[in-house]
């Protein structure tokens, strides 16, 4: 069966080839009337425009990509997930990209990576979307993008990003342990190359000092955002003369560690300690008991960080655009789930 092509949808609409183009692109000088008519026919010839046959017709690009380096893999799918919405929303194509973000190479090799493949511009996530230095480079050599950061408010640095306020979040979830009853509560950081986990760690620390808990820097525990590293962590934390009562993993898979190493020392969660995680990935909704955690919304955020590199490059190409959005806050969620509870009499 033949694929439905741009003159069919423009035939079945009444409309002209450029009619059909503009309502693709989401421009703004088509009526609604028109714009639902046009709407209509693509979805009846469930016609799929061919970012590359666009590219070469006009010029520009519409395929972007997105740049990742982060272990958590849960994450990385949710990302994935809002990126490919946006595109799918606006008919962009999308090319995925793991890099390793310590290279010091990064900028040449990713302005390769747009060249090569053509693209339109790069969504950023942490930690490369942190690095200054790479930002401004690949800013300087003309390539567009939008980062995906952990931050309390705009950075207002002439750049378009996403900011996650991580540290607000931290604080609720270590006031929640607070207030159950706990004073000695443990942290295990996630990889100090994102500053999320300085972020979360400041949330946490604050947290304490509110409430006139002294901030215990053995409670304080290294590491990445995995499994493994929360199992480690906690271990150590577990066998310390005076253990915690409770533990703030910086993610769900710390967490998730964490929930082992008690399980097997033969501590029960939540009534011997408490434990909570970050971002409500399947692990906090999976695991027995369910974990308390940080809602994060990964894939609204990284739908919206699409929406506005597009944004921005719709305004770049077409004079008629209005202004793109500005940049756009999160704040993650409380969500208390059986992980959480006040401490053991014995323990208070």
């Amino acid at each position: 069966m033949r694929r439905s092509t741009i003159k069919d949808v423009a035939e079945r609409a009444r409309v002209s080839l450029k009619t059909v183009s503009r309502v693709i692109n989401n421009e703004p000088s088509v009526t609604p009337a028109t714009q639902a008519r046009v709407t209509q026919a693509i979805a009846e010839l469930d016609y799929k425009p061919d970012p590359s046959a666009r590219n070469l017709r006009n010029g520009l690009s519409y395929v972007i990509g997105l740049v990742y380096d982060n272990p958590n893999p849960y994450h990385i799918i949710a990302m994935q997930k809002g990126v490919l919405a946006a595109c799918r929303e606006t008919g962009f194509g999308l090319q995925i990209q793991p890099v390793d973000s310590t290279s010091p190479l990064l900028a040449d090799e990713l302005v390769e990576f747009v060249q090569r493949s053509r693209l339109a511009g790069l969504v950023l996530t942490a930690p490369m979307s942190e690095r200054t230095d790479l930002v401004a480079a690949l800013a300087e050599r003309g390539i567009a993008l939008v980062r995906i950061i952990a931050a309390t408010e705009d950075p207002d640095d002439g750049l378009p990003c996403i900011y996650v306020d991580d540290r607000s979040a931290a604080y609720e979830i270590t006031e929640h342990l607070i207030q159950l009853g706990h004073r000695r509560i443990g942290f295990l950081w996630g990889g100090a190359q994102h500053r999320s986990s300085g972020e979360r760690y400041a949330g946490y620390e604050k947290a304490l000092k509110d409430y006139g808990i002294t901030v215990d820097e053995q409670l304080a525990v290294p590491g990445d955002y995995t499994f493994d590293d929360g199992f480690r962590g906690a271990r150590g934390l577990l066998a310390l003369h005076e253990p915690p009562t409770a533990i703030f993993g910086s993610n769900d898979e710390i967490a998730a560690g964490v929930l082992a190493a008690a399980k097997s020392a033969g501590i029960n969660v939540p009534y011997e300690l408490s434990i909570a995680g970050f971002e409500d990935s399947p692990f906090s909704r999976q695991s027995w008991p369910s974990l308390t955690t940080a809602k994060q919304a990964t894939d609204s955020i990284a739908k919206q960080a699409t929406r506005l590199l597009i944004a921005g490059l719709r305004q770049y190409a077409y004079a008629d655009q209005p202004v793109p959005p500005r940049n756009q806050g999160f704040l993650p969620q409380l969500v208390v789930r059986g992980s959480t509870a006040p401490p053991h009499p014995r323990n208070r």
